[in-house]
């Protein structure tokens, strides 16, 4: 009997366990067993989970839950190798380079690319220089080419390059990244292999997955009987939209409900610009507010009309006209923000903000300017991200903040400063070109006052 095929997968979180894993375990279960997950992490940060992966040989359950509480639990299975890490990444090189991997995927959050918004590598993070001047495998980018060369010298075929990522673009960005980065490591002949044995396709990926708490594992064993050491939860909603443009097979993931297109743009312009913003929106106003959990903020009228009115007002006529429903997607969105049951909470979501309003705001002012039109709605975000950074500068938030993209000094120097509006909108990490821009300037001045005189600052 042959070997299934492999889909590799870099990044073992909880997001890629209650979405990708189960599409594929959903086709296992219809009776093709033809293509199975292997997975792990790039780098140590979740060692505890990897471990316990690893003792349950890849199996998992998974727990989702409706906007009326109605819960329900799935064996997951398809993980059948999960590879321990180790220091040198010689398991995951090994996986990577086998003959029956066919897709290596990966979700290593927005800014785990190193792009700047004009979508060249951001050579300020001191892991991506490492990889670049030492070969070192800390970023997407070098964990690949160690695979990709080991490919080469074993003589193995081509095989598909997936971003699993909120990403906007996601696989043409990934790829411009990594070309880059070969091209600056001086590895001609890598680069050529890549160019000739890869594809890339973009994709639209779509379920919220909070960290689970520990009751989750109580409530797994009081349904079950098993006791599950890294189970996962998340919504009932799930969706993924990809680009039919794989080099060396996939699984048949249209006959389990993954919508295969020839292009991704509308619908991930539609999920980045109405769902991921208005999630971000909801979190930091959610923060200021001292609410603890995305539903409290999404029930609060003030914070909701917030959230609905960036949609309506600025992100929908940009938008239009779309194969998508924009006002049913954006109650559909706000719903499901709603749902006190996914508890998912304001510091995993108020994250990597400098990637976010660069990547899910930015092309929304671009084209209010360009049409001339008001911006004051979609200004409310940047304006409450700044109140959150001045929370986060002065020890007053709640909760530890992560931003791979921020330059902690610079962050603080910018809320630190004597008009922080002015200093916010000339930051170039956060505008590109729009960075100095007078009109987007006022408008997030504007914005700025409503929402300080909403937090009573």
């Amino acid at each position: 009997m042959s070997q299934p095929n492999i889909m590799f997968h870099l990044g073992l979180g909880s997001f890629h366990r209650a979405h990708q894993a189960v599409y594929l375990q959903n086709l296992i279960d219809s009776g093709d067993d033809s293509w199975v997950l292997a997975g792990t992490n790039i780098r140590p940060d979740m060692q505890a989970t990897l471990d316990q992966l690893v003792k349950q040989h890849g199996q998992y359950t998974l727990e989702t839950v409706t906007p009326a509480g109605e819960r329900s639990y799935q064996t997951i299975s398809s993980i059948r190798h999960v590879v321990p890490w180790d220091e040198n990444l010689a398991g995951l090189i090994d996986m990577g380079a086998r003959e029956e991997t066919r897709i290596i995927s990966f979700t290593v959050t927005e800014a785990g690319y190193y792009l700047t918004p004009q979508n060249t590598l951001d050579h300020s993070f001191a892991d991506l220089q490492s990889d670049l001047q030492n070969g070192t495998r800390l970023t997407i980018y070098g964990a690949l080419a160690a695979i990709l060369a080991e490919r080469i010298r074993l003589g193995r075929g081509p095989v598909t390059l997936l971003s699993c990522d909120n990403l906007r673009s996601n696989g043409d960005r990934f790829r411009a990244g990594f070309r880059a980065f070969l091209q600056q490591r001086n590895a001609p002949d890598l680069l050529a292999w890549v160019d000739a044995n890869t594809t890339s396709p973009n994709a639209m990926v779509d379920r919220i997955t909070p960290r689970p708490l520990p009751e989750v594992a109580e409530r797994v064993k009081a349904a079950t009987g098993k006791d599950d050491g890294c189970p996962v939860m998340g919504e009932r909603f799930i969706q993924w939209v990809i680009e039919d443009h794989f080099i060396s097979g996939r699984p048949a993931w249209e006959k389990v409900g993954v919508e295969m297109v020839a292009s991704v743009l509308p619908y991930e312009e539609a999920k980045i610009r109405i769902l991921n913003s208005s999630h971000s929106c909801i979190a930091w106003a959610g923060t200021l507010k001292g609410y603890r959990y995305i539903h409290e903020g999404t029930q609060d009228k003030d914070i909701h009309k917030m959230a609905f009115d960036y949609v309506t007002d600025d992100v929908m006529p940009c938008l239009s006209p779309s194969p998508i429903d924009l006002a049913t997607y954006r109650d559909t969105v706000l719903d499901r923000f709603s749902n006190p049951y996914i508890q998912d909470t304001n510091q995993r979501v108020a994250a990597d903000g400098f990637a976010k309003i660069p990547g899910f705001l930015v092309p929304t002012f671009k084209e209010c300017l360009a049409a001339g039109k008001s911006m004051d709605s979609v200004a409310m975000l940047p304006a409450l991200f700044l109140a959150f950074l001045q929370r986060w500068a002065a020890g007053q938030l709640p909760y530890a903040y992560q931003d791979q993209g921020m330059d902690e000094a610079a962050a603080r120097a910018m809320v630190a400063a004597a008009d922080p509006v002015a200093a916010m909108t000339q930051d170039r990490i956060l505008w590109g070109d729009l960075a100095g821009n007078a009109t987007l300037e006022a408008a997030v001045r504007r914005a700025y006052q409503r929402v300080s005189d909403w937090i009573g600052a």
